[in-house]
């Protein structure tokens, strides 16, 4: 389920790309991950998530993540970035 954390959060990032940057920039809180998405796709962040200590939400379907971000489309993975 996802929690009204990321709905309220100023500073958020969504979609694959963007959230690996912010990873990599050391810029994120918490990633949410759709447990939909293919694991070749999710992969990457995961692994960017463990070597950054950043915390993991597992999320139903990329459609209810995209969703909350306030997308017409779903999105295998969004984050919350630091303030």
């Amino acid at each position: 389920m996802l929690d009204e954390t990321f709905k309220l959060a100023k500073n958020k990032t969504v979609g694959l790309k963007q959230t690996q940057r912010a990873l990599e920039k050391g810029i994120v809180q918490r990633v949410y991950l759709a447990n939909d998405a293919e694991m070749h796709v999710l992969r990457p962040i995961l692994e960017l998530c463990r070597n950054h200590n950043v915390e993991r939400i597992e999320v139903s379907s990329m459609k209810e993540l995209g969703k909350a971000f306030g997308i017409e489309v779903g999105t295998a993975v969004a984050a919350i970035l630091k303030d």
